[in-house]
């Protein structure tokens, strides 16, 4: 838990702060593969060095008497001067001291009594670095044909190893300062990568920002590829979000607009003073009527859109008891209702839909229309078609598509929250259906036109 609170929250501070803590261990390991390097390349040339000084020994030294002989004073004046840091000896193959260079007389004694112990055969070399001793110490056997024979000495050279630890001192100090502003200009290039890479992240940010604030409807900006997939799932949630948002929208008003009829038929009843009895029955149809209602219109809301797989539903008895709603709503107006249905003709879909459909535009024909109502039903071909007509004022040719739309209406001063009509429009599209409005041929009103596949 305390772990994980010290985890900080933002993607660039994790990033930055990942930076500082490992650049340091890249540097470090980096720093120590260069410090190895150049440290053996200073042992291979300590080694070269020394040999050259075996080389330049051994073309001055001479056999005498099966005994090797070197001036007193050598080509390299280092090895004629005490404690110079380079020194030299030759051994016997027996281990004996058969010459040293006057730059050795304080080396110490141990020192000198294990320089034979190599062992070397010829052709073999050595160089180590005795730490002790502050030397690089380099020895090479010799085999000289004389005319005693053949003869074998070991000749040793050693050189202070303070040139070296100077050397790699100041070679660290330099790899440290430099590595250090390495390190510095990385965390800066590192800062201002990570504010370019992520700063499509910030302008998601404030494009969700303009959505929630209602500035925008989706998200419009251009993304990096790995940000774009991300970016158009939160669009098509956004979407389907605003779809279902605006279906539970219209399922409210679609159910307060079914609503109307049977709570008008209850109304219209108890003021027609029925017996008791009959009111009753009344009400518990009408009840019933509105409690399908809601189930239906709650369906909706949380439904795909598509027509459902259904047995068939016959139009007639649909349309028998809505007219017989309707009328004891409309009774007032002591409208004449004629219907000419086909026999046996029936709605593939869901019998909810199907009375919400016929019911809104029925309605519209019993409050429009003045004294008639008309209905019409017919099976053509793969079609189911009904047409529902009054002899109201009818709808002029330029409005016949704007009434189709949710909240439009062309007489204010009905009752009506205008929405009757696009229910049934919805309605017909989840079932490829089609709505069309003419003038009536029999009637001197509108005509309703619909038309619904039967497979």
């Amino acid at each position: 838990m305390i772990l994980a609170s010290l985890i900080p929250r933002s993607l660039k501070a994790r990033l930055f702060w990942a930076s500082v803590v490992l650049l340091p261990v890249v540097i470090v390991f980096a720093a120590a593969a260069l410090q190895r390097a150049f440290h053996n390349s200073l042992r291979a040339s300590e080694a070269s060095q020394a040999r050259l000084h075996v080389y330049l020994l051994l073309g001055e030294a001479e056999l005498r008497n099966g005994r090797i002989w070197l001036p007193d004073s050598v080509q390299e004046p280092r090895f004629s001067q005490v404690q110079s840091g380079l020194y030299a000896t030759v051994h016997s193959r027996a281990g004996e001291l058969l010459w040293r260079s006057p730059s050795s007389e304080l080396l110490s004694e141990e020192l000198m009594a294990d320089l034979p112990s190599s062992n070397l055969e010829p052709g073999q070399t050595l160089f180590r670095h005795l730490a002790a001793d502050g030397l690089f110490l380099f020895q090479y056997p010799v085999v000289w044909e004389g005319e005693n024979g053949e003869q074998r000495f070991l000749v040793s050279v050693m050189h202070s190893d303070d040139s070296v630890n100077h050397e790699m001192q100041a070679f660290a100090t330099q790899l440290w300062g430099w590595l250090g502003g390495v390190y510095l200009l990385a965390l800066l290039m590192q800062f201002l990568i990570m504010r370019w890479g992520l700063k499509p992240l910030d302008h998601l940010a404030e494009d969700l920002s303009q959505i929630e604030q209602g500035q925008s409807d989706k998200l419009k900006g251009t993304y990096p590829l790995e940000v774009q997939a991300v970016t158009d799932n939160l669009n098509r949630l956004i979407e389907s979000e605003r779809r279902q948002r605006e279906r539970y929208r219209n399922t409210l008003g679609d159910l307060a607009h079914s609503l109307k009829t049977p709570l008008a038929v209850m109304k219209g009843a108890a003021d027609e003073m029925i017996d008791s009895e009959r009111y009753r029955q009344l009400v518990d149809e009408q009840t019933s009527r509105m409690t399908q209602i809601v189930q239906y219109q709650l369906s909706r809301a949380v439904k795909s859109p598509g027509a459902p797989l259904a047995q068939p539903v016959a139009v007639e008895p649909v349309i028998t008891r809505i007219l017989s709603a309707l009328s004891k709503v409309y009774a007032d107006k002591h409208m004449v209702v004629r219907t000419d249905l086909e026999a046996g003709i029936s709605f593939a879909g869901d019998e909810h839909d199907l009375m919400e459909l016929l019911g809104n535009i029925l309605e519209n024909a019993f409050k429009y229309g003045e004294s008639q109502v008309l209905v019409r039903g017919r099976q053509d071909g793969a079609l189911l078609v009904l047409e529902v007509a009054d002899d109201g004022p009818g709808v002029s040719a330029d409005r016949r598509q704007t009434i189709l739309e949710r909240g439009a209406r062309l007489d204010s001063s009905a009752p009506g929250q205008g929405i009757g009509l696009s229910v049934a429009v919805d309605i017909l599209s989840s079932y490829d259906g089609a709505l069309e409005i003419r003038d009536s041929a029999d009637l001197s009103g509108a005509a309703f036109l619909i038309q619904l596949p039967t497979l």
